[in-house]
């Protein structure tokens, strides 16, 4: 996934923030309130856990999207832009950490 792809799919779950459309998964997350997205979060990065545990390559790819698109719905839902997150790891990148 390049950067533009995630700039792209944040702008497509804005959109629907702003613009409802009917039968959209997206707006029945927003609909169903920050507890619904949350639930999904840790149900994805569960599933993450057990795709990682098991080594299975394509679930682990298929689940990180999966997080990562729930992840991007609560940026939005909370009115965090995607470049706050970009900036904190630029930020974190700068620091030296010697374990």
């Amino acid at each position: 996934m390049s950067l533009e792809t995630l700039k792209e799919l944040y702008e497509v779950v804005l959109d629907r923030r702003r613009n409802p459309v009917e039968g959209s998964y997206t707006c029945k997350l927003f609909k169903n309130g920050l507890n619904e997205i949350l639930k999904k979060i840790g149900e994805e990065a569960v599933e993450l856990i057990i795709a990682g545990k098991t080594r299975d390559h394509e679930q682990i790819v298929y689940e990180a999207a999966d997080l990562l698109y729930h992840m991007i719905t609560l940026l939005v839902y909370e009115e965090i832009g995607l470049e706050e997150v970009l900036g904190e790891l630029e930020r974190r990148r700068g620091k030296r950490h010697d374990h």
